[in-house]
């Protein structure tokens, strides 16, 4: 994420990153990973502005520490002396284990290790291009969770929604599997199919789909004026081309002098932390984003850049349970400074921000979480989300004969000018 002048820079906040534990088929976000993105050879995101390495690593046990990790390297020893297959000892495999097992002792979902493929997937995952389902998930409970499918992917189709698990993967039941195991299951070239059998808390027994993996090209934002003159903007993540869709995207539609406008942040994982200041500078004059909290209770604060085109046309925004991260910045800043009305359902509520940084010799990276970022009246969502101003459900026979009362509310606030 690019910086803004309050921020202060240090080698530790090397790629701060606010996505949700997002998972696309082979990607990794946010607190996350995206089920389903393909590697490219793309630049490294800078998602803090200057990118600097890690400090050098270690080559030994410091002597401060030799008696704490003592208990490590008498496991490791007895590991290579007694087990019964020591040739099929992978170092590297422990190593990247031991990592793993420490940055999940933190107890902060949040806070990982990415092998390098993991890594290599993540840092990848906002290109706009994949292969897989297409749905963000969730990676740090029992079972992979889908937080929201892809408009227009395969997961989206096949009616895949917030909150389902995914239990079992080609009829091989995953109890007890970790869910990045099971996300790498989900994975696989376009064409090809997979079967899951999905727990929904609003069905009382399992069921599974088939979905048939696919090539998908997205673009963020998408624009249409609505037949009662209503503008109508979605946004579907926010990526590194975004804030430029977006600008273009307002330029056409203001131009045909809507009534009002709609902003769909639903189903939306988040993505950079500086695409979420750009995009609430399109619809607010000035003021504050949000704020940044450290552990010493410091702040940075992030604000408008001065530049928005729709700073003062008629808005709602439609939110839901797959409204994270970096769209609970944008709708919580709306909120706070009463430029539009939330319409919809409680938000996913992930507050959190994190630092991608890369470990030595190609070995992955470590996310860790570095803060916390609250609304301009200073609330935090962690873990609680943000709630509507007017809270419209989906009903399982909306979803079934294609309803949208949260459209329909939206535009009936704006048409009667609530």
């Amino acid at each position: 994420m690019q910086t803004t002048p309050e921020r202060r820079i240090t080698w530790a906040k090397v790629l701060a990153i606010v996505l949700i534990e997002l998972v696309m088929a082979i990607g990794i976000f946010a607190g996350g990973f995206a089920a389903g993105w393909v590697a490219r050879n793309s630049p490294l995101p800078h998602f803090v502005g200057l990118y600097t390495p890690a400090p050098a690593a270690q080559t030994a046990t410091p002597n401060a520490l030799q008696e704490l990790f003592h208990p490590f390297w008498e496991a490791w020893d007895l590991l290579h002396q007694e087990y019964v297959d020591k040739a099929k000892l992978d170092d590297v495999a422990l190593m990247r284990g031991a990592i793993r097992g420490m940055y999940e002792a933190v107890g902060d979902k949040h806070t990982s290790y990415m092998d390098p493929q993991e890594y290599k997937d993540a840092t990848e995952s906002l290109s706009g291009e994949y292969e897989g389902i297409g749905a963000w998930v969730d990676t740090g409970g029992e079972f992979l969770t889908i937080i929201s499918p892809i408009p227009g992917s395969p997961a989206e189709k096949a009616g895949l929604r917030n909150g389902d698990q995914i239990i079992a993967v080609d009829g091989q039941d995953m109890t007890g599997i970790s869910p990045e195991v099971v996300r790498r299951k989900v994975l696989g070239p376009a064409g090809t199919t997979v079967e899951l059998t999905i727990r929904r808390p609003s069905v009382e027994e399992p069921f599974t789909v088939k979905i048939t993996r696919a090539h998908i090209t997205v673009n963020s934002v998408e624009g249409k004026i609505l037949d009662n003159g209503l503008a109508y903007v979605r946004l579907i993540t926010f990526g590194d081309k975004t804030s430029a869709e977006l600008h273009s995207t307002l330029e056409e539609l203001l131009k045909q002098n809507p009534k009002g406008l709609i902003l769909d942040l639903r189903n939306n994982g988040g993505g950079y932390l500086s695409t979420a200041v750009d995009v609430v500078s399109e619809f607010i004059p000035q003021g504050v984003v949000l704020y940044e909290e450290h552990s010493d209770g410091s702040r940075d604060t992030y604000t408008v850049n001065g530049k928005g085109l729709a700073t003062e046309i008629p808005l709602v925004v439609l939110v839901n349970e797959g409204t994270a991260s970096a769209s609970e910045i944008v709708a919580g800043a709306i909120r706070d400074h009463q430029r539009g009305k939330l319409v919809g359902v409680t938000t996913y509520g992930k507050g959190s921000v994190q630092n991608w940084i890369p470990l030595s010799n190609d070995q992955g990276a470590v996310r860790i979480t570095i803060a916390r970022w609250l609304t301009p009246n200073g609330y935090s969502i962690h873990e609680k989300g943000l709630e509507p101003d007017v809270v419209v459900k989906m009903t399982e026979d909306d979803y079934k004969n294609q309803r949208d009362p949260q459209l329909d509310k939206a535009i009936e606030l704006l048409l009667n000018g609530n």
